[in-house]
């Protein structure tokens, strides 16, 4: 077996990173793992970089730890600069796959609501686009895995002459990772016995947007939406939280995986300990070649106590003028975003899309495109949907702007992956928190048009900041 020596030698090759892609090219290596999880490998990774994606519709997950090369953009042009990047990064790349095409190099990442984005305290990591390509990669496909390793090397260096330290680089992290995986079923113990308990952890919590704010912010939406300014705009609180220990994440994303395995879960660690992570609903979109798959998500109420008051309540959403007058604001935003990219669009009739805690109107939305061009072309048309702006896009950004006490950061914004052909996967990060050692931020929001009731809203985030605040140990979990 190859000594841990060679390690800090393929370490220092995926270093040179900092040179940009356009001056090395990627080289990567995969074979199964067995033995390994994705939950070991983000366990085996903390104190470093890391990365987690998980469709619960889907039977594969990706994580990632480490950098091999990270992308960054600015401004109105970002999700073109990172396509550019992306581009750049996988020209020429060479892969030594093991016959999984899901095990090939995945950029994971995100960006900020905003386009204008500037970096607050809670938000001091984040860039407003930020992708990682992981120096070590996990994918899991129905229970097996594979391990990826991702390096970049300068151009004159010779990609067949650098194999086999890459290889004997990839077999120490491997070994590493089996012999911790095999106290596998103790560490899944001692995980779901770590959640905070929160009679002894309650921590210090602060809402920076106290109900009266929040009363007089609506009356002001709906009095704009009434005078024909605005359809519909989305307000969002947050919850600020203090902890008397370091944020337990692992465990946060151990709840979530538990009660929301139905949503896309997902972990952006940048720094060590400065993290964000959820569990949301909402697909923004994604694409396979000329395929496009989003959906329209809008309109909530709560879950039933019992199976015949839950099929009520359902009933209720479904058939309330103004929830359905919301999905409907989303579903005719995609179809005219999308109008000129597509071929066509299968818009079928509205079904409910059931939560552990709550439920939501739901347009599941497929169709072909023109042109297979990749995701983020997809993602910059749709983002923000008015599930999370509101109607019209400038109009409602602009009331947001002021009405807002808090940046949103990268709440409510594209967050996913995309690989080496462009095409990926982005979810809308709602239900989600940033964390910074022992402090986190919480978001919900709600949607408001012209018959909404300040108090109701009220409740709908209440609903919205549950899951979060039950995976952190803040309030009891069912």
């Amino acid at each position: 077996m190859p000594g841990a020596a060679m390690m800090p030698e393929v370490v220092s090759v995926a270093q040179k990173k900092a040179v940009g892609a356009a001056n090395g090219r990627l080289l990567s290596y995969s074979q199964p793992s067995p033995g390994v999880d994705v939950a070991g490998f983000l366990r085996h990774a903390r104190g470093q970089a890391r990365v987690y994606w998980e469709d619960g519709q889907d039977p594969v997950a990706f994580a990632g730890f480490g950098v091999a090369a990270e992308l960054f953009a600015w401004g109105n042009g970002r999700f073109l600069d990172i396509q550019r990047q992306a581009q750049a990064l996988f020209h020429e790349a060479v892969h030594y796959d093991s016959g999984q095409p899901l095990a090939a190099p995945r950029l994971m990442g995100g960006f900020a609501f905003r386009d204008d984005f500037a970096p607050d305290y809670a938000w001091s990591s984040f860039h407003p686009a930020h992708f990682i390509l992981p120096h070590y990669q996990l994918a899991q496909v129905d229970g097996a895995s594979w391990l990826t390793i991702n390096a970049i090397l300068p151009r004159d260096e010779s990609v067949h002459a650098n194999l086999p330290m890459l290889q004997e680089a990839w077999q120490v992290r491997y070994e590493l990772l089996k012999n911790e995986a095999g106290n596998h079923q103790l560490s899944i113990a001692n995980r779901q016995s770590s959640i905070p308990n929160p009679k002894s952890q309650i921590p210090n919590l602060n809402y920076p947007m106290p109900y009266a704010a929040w009363e007089a912010t609506l009356h002001t939406a709906i009095e704009r939406i009434r005078a024909g300014a605005l359809q519909k705009v989305v307000l969002a609180r947050v919850a600020e939280a203090r902890f008397a220990h370091r944020v337990e994440v692992d465990s946060a994303l151990t709840y979530l995986n538990a009660h929301y395995a139905g949503c896309y879960r997902f972990l952006f660690e940048i720094r060590p300990f400065h993290a964000f992570f959820g569990a949301t609903p909402e697909l923004l979109v994604q694409t396979s070649g000329q395929r496009i798959e989003t959906m329209a998500l809008a309109g909530s109420i709560r879950r039933g106590q019992t199976p015949a008051e839950d099929a009520a309540l359902a009933t209720e959403l479904l058939h309330s003028a103004k929830n359905r007058h919301e999905q409907q604001l989303v579903v005719a935003s995609i179809q005219r975003r999308l109008h000129h990219a597509v071929h066509s669009l299968h818009i079928p009739e509205p079904t409910i899309y059931p939560l552990s805690n709550i439920q939501h109107i739901h347009t599941p939305i497929v169709g072909v495109l023109r042109e297979a061009t990749g995701v983020l072309p997809l993602v910059e048309r749709l983002h923000p949907t008015p599930a999370l702006g509101g109607s019209p896009r400038r109009a409602a950004l602009e009331f947001l702007r002021a009405a807002e006490p808090v940046p949103r950061g990268w709440y409510g914004a594209p967050i996913g992956w995309l690989d080496h052909t462009l095409d990926g996967t982005f979810a809308v990060a709602i239900r989600s928190a940033v964390t910074q050692e022992s402090r986190a931020w919480l978001y919900a929001g709600a949607g408001i048009v012209a018959d909404s009731d300040p108090q109701k809203e009220w409740e709908e985030t209440e609903l919205k900041f549950r899951p979060m605040m039950e995976a952190l140990g803040i309030v009891n979990g069912q």
